[in-house]
């Protein structure tokens, strides 16, 4: 009787499709042979004497995020970093060995890898290597529920594979007859798929650039109806979505890991006074965030740089708080949205140890708003800061004839109190907001 035809997919052709939705995403995956995703992982760090205060706290809880079992962990100080490794030969063989001796699947580096290092640690120990860059992506792809945010995670998908193609195809190149360095099947599949890749990235910069157009259409509306935009921002897990929901009873994913919220989430917050307030849930800020994933991401980043007002939220429980506010500034600065007026917003001050230990970040967090998002308490006191920033004060602004927009942003974003023709400009007395007496600095009469 004869044997039945092996119809299984061969380890240089898998296809592999993903149906998320409507978004259907076909990846075809050259020399890979079928594997579990790696259980457990070996953390490396490499630092020279600066960075000496440096942990890998933070890589081990991206690491935790993503399910793996953290298997070691070790920091290399280094007085220069090299090429091949990033470390001496000597330093990198010693780090291959324990890997090993771990029984790791793969390394993860709190750093980032050129192409020919990555190459270089897996030729080394015979297992997979990743960079924290890399790590990242991987977290934000588990996550991405929506057709906007698998857009974003597979743009940065490509944009970090593209450079990193060659050393994919060097045993391919050796198996069909080509030598290392010259034009055989291999780099011909190479250019074929480089292509392929950087038309699916120019797709996916185009169907974003409509996205950003429909969000900047919105925000439009949003002026004209005079309603006013208030973005949580803050770093990773410091309780955005979990205040969201305090405040409008929404029910946005809340989640104690990294990256719970990727999409935008906007909620409407009704005030004592004055309309309705729009309340926007952020993706999260992390240091040293990819560029990738800022650029990818930006339509959505962009409803923190185009609100009229901030909260920063801060986990009050978490020894690194001013490092994690510093970080989320430095994001802002990047976003050019730090002269945005910001409200800083203490959540999680039930975990604290003790009053005292309250006192002293009020005293280093001047004019905050300590709440817990869990229990409710602060929220009421949130809310009056709020409606304070977004009601504004009265101001006498002048403006010159030939600018006659500005007495409509008046109107849209504001509240109108007199108005007065003179000979040469027109005299207003309004209502507005902190934001928007930012913008009009330069015409308020005194």
């Amino acid at each position: 009787m004869g044997s039945k035809p092996d119809n299984r997919p061969k380890p240089q052709a898998l296809e592999k499709t993903f149906r998320q939705g409507e978004l259907t995403i076909k990846i075809m995956k050259e020399l890979y042979e079928t594997q579990e995703q790696p259980k457990r992982v070996f953390l490396v760090g490499i630092r020279d004497k600066r960075d000496q205060e440096e942990t890998l706290q933070e890589l081990a809880g991206l690491a935790d995020t993503l399910g793996l079992e953290i298997a070691a962990q070790e920091i290399i100080y280094i007085r220069e970093r090299h090429p091949k490794f990033g470390m001496g030969t000597g330093k990198a063989e010693e780090l291959a060995e324990k890997a090993i001796a771990a029984e790791a699947d793969c390394l993860i580096f709190d750093g980032e890898l050129t192409p020919s290092q990555q190459r270089n640690w897996e030729t080394l120990t015979g297992i997979s290597a990743m960079d924290r860059q890399e790590l990242i992506i991987q977290i934000f792809a588990s996550r991405a529920k929506t057709k906007e945010a698998e857009l974003q995670v597979e743009l940065a998908e490509r944009t970090y594979a593209l450079p990193r193609l060659r050393h994919k195809y060097i045993d391919l190149s050796r198996q069909r007859g080509g030598r290392y360095g010259t034009k055989g099947s291999g780099e011909t599949k190479l250019e074929t798929d480089r292509r392929l890749v950087e038309k699916r990235i120019l797709t996916l910069e185009r169907e974003l650039g409509e996205v950003r157009k429909n969000r900047e259409v919105q925000r439009k509306k949003r002026e004209r109806q005079g309603i006013h935009a208030c973005a949580l921002v803050g770093y990773t897990n410091a309780g955005k979505s979990s205040l969201l929901n305090a405040m409008t009873n929404a029910d946005a994913l809340v989640e104690d890991k990294r990256f719970a919220t990727l999409d935008t989430t906007t909620r409407q917050l009704e005030l004592g006074k004055g309309p309705p307030l729009l309340l926007i849930d952020t993706v999260g800020f992390i240091r040293r965030l990819p560029h990738t994933l800022v650029d990818a991401f930006r339509s959505t980043l962009e409803e923190a740089a185009q609100a009229d007002l901030l909260l920063h939220v801060l986990d009050a429980a978490d020894p690194e708080i001013d490092h994690y506010f510093e970080t989320t500034l430095s994001v802002l600065r990047e976003l050019k949205a730090d002269m945005i007026p910001m409200i800083t917003v203490l959540n999680k001050v039930d975990c604290l140890s003790s009053e005292e230990a309250l006192q002293l970040l009020k005293k280093r967090y001047s004019d905050s708003i300590p709440i817990s998002a869990k229990h409710g308490l602060g929220l009421e006191a949130l809310i009056r800061r709020i409606e304070e920033h977004t009601s504004g004060k009265t101001t006498c602004f002048y403006f010159p004839p030939d600018r006659q927009d500005l007495p409509s942003l008046l109107y849209r974003k504001g509240k109108v109190i007199s108005k007065r023709y003179e000979d040469d400009g027109i005299e207003i007395e309004a209502q507005v907001s902190t934001a928007v007496q930012e913008q009009l600095r330069e015409y308020v009469r005194e």
